[in-house]
């Protein structure tokens, strides 16, 4: 399935498994340094921890996810969510 999914942009890396098969020699030392460099990914590749309860530590000691990364994604997906002929989310 992936090779008819080339096209779809931005590609979300969500947690390390992701990121280690879609950045096979370009990830950064962890997971965390990985996702910190996202702008060295961009345009097309937005790399994200897992979404867990668990990461509240996380975000907390890495302030620079909302406050950096964050506003990219929304700008990045809110484009995508306003797309001609796309469902909404409440039907």
């Amino acid at each position: 399935m992936l090779p008819l999914l080339r096209r779809v942009e931005p590609r979300l890396l969500v947690g390390c498994y992701a990121q280690a098969f879609h950045l096979v020699g370009r990830r950064r030392g962890s997971m965390s340094d990985t996702v910190k460099a996202f702008r060295d990914y961009l345009p097309s590749i937005i790399p994200l921890r897992h979404p867990s309860w668990r990461n509240t530590g996380w975000l907390n000691r890495n302030q620079w996810f909302a406050s950096d990364l964050l506003p990219v994604l929304r700008g990045r997906v809110q484009p995508l969510l306003a797309l001609p002929g796309r469902r909404s989310p409440d039907r």
